[in-house]
């Protein structure tokens, strides 16, 4: 099992510590250098983390816990005017970003009304590509109570909303409704903390969940063994080619043009078409990986 987390410090000898990081079987997701300071995103063996600590030590570096790294978030909100979107997504967006996550924001096309919203089919499928949702709801509790049918969806989520406390079956946190300036207050601070907090334990359910029954090669691991071989990525200019997510991967390439390279990546002595699902995504045509469990892979075998 690999543990992503984020590296700060210097450019001195930086490369040494890459180097260091290869030979412990880690991989650097992202790579940011800004003058004198670097800004990695690493996955390291999980029994590998306290010996990095140590090494990071050497260059004056420090380590940050980033427990939502490598998971790919939906927030989603009812629509996209301004009665909906500004500030408190952005403000949502933007703080689950400094806990590792990757965000991605989705206003819905008629989810405006409380009598007349609804979510379509592609919507719905859209959302159920990531492994989270995070509904950001108004200041009325009468709104939110009849818009519930927004929240049936196939994916652990988190609902937040104005009112303090709401009556719904599903993890609400309170105090975080619809704003005329950006979240500063003490309060609303507090408030996205919990929010972190509520999205962290359905994320380490899932982990918990997928640890049973694992898939038979990490996601980080697949993402670098892609790099290695398709030359297109490292040339696609889109930020972060590759999105790694709980079960799988996003990458920024059309599907049509490009899903039967992918499909046929060796890895190891699987080509990728038998060990994942390799999908059209219902974002922008991407390719969408969902690796099989160990067990499925298994069945398929004694299929075959």
């Amino acid at each position: 099992m690999y543990q992503i987390i984020r590296y700060e410090g210097g450019v001195y000898k930086n490369n040494i510590l890459k180097e260091w990081i290869e030979d412990v079987g880690g991989f650097i997701i992202q790579e940011h250098v800004m003058q004198l300071d670097v800004y990695m995103t690493i996955a390291i063996p999980q029994n590998e983390i306290e010996n990095f600590k140590e090494e990071a030590k050497k260059y004056k570096g420090k380590i940050v816990e980033t427990p939502l790294a490598g998971i790919e978030i939906a927030i989603v909100s009812p629509s996209l005017s301004r009665h909906h979107l500004p500030h408190i997504a952005c403000d949502v967006s933007e703080y689950v970003r400094k806990f590792g996550a990757k965000p991605n924001m989705i206003g819905l096309a008629h989810g405006a009304g409380k009598s007349i919203s609804e979510i379509r089919e592609k919507e719905k499928r859209l959302i159920q590509e990531h492994d989270i949702a995070i509904y950001v709801m108004g200041n009325f509790e009468s709104c939110i109570l009849d818009k519930t049918h927004l929240f049936k969806v196939d994916i652990p989520l988190v609902v937040t909303g104005g009112p303090e406390t709401l009556d719904i079956p599903y993890t609400y946190v309170g105090n975080l409704g619809r704003r005329a300036q950006r979240l500063r207050k003490g309060e609303e601070i507090r408030a996205l903390r919990q929010m972190i907090d509520e999205v962290t334990k359905k994320i380490n359910d899932k982990r918990m969940e997928l640890s049973y029954d694992p898939p038979i090669i990490p996601p980080v691991v697949l993402k670098d063994e892609i790099e290695k071989r398709i030359d297109e990525v490292r040339g696609i200019l889109a930020p972060m080619p590759i999105v790694t997510q709980l079960d799988g991967l996003r990458i920024k390439m059309d599907y049509d043009r490009n899903h039967e390279e992918i499909e046929n990546v060796k890895i190891g002595k699987y080509l990728l078409k038998d060990i994942a699902y390799v999908t059209r995504s219902e974002m922008k045509n991407y390719i969408l990986i969902k690796l099989k469990s160990t067990s499925e892979l298994k069945t398929d075998e004694n299929k075959a």
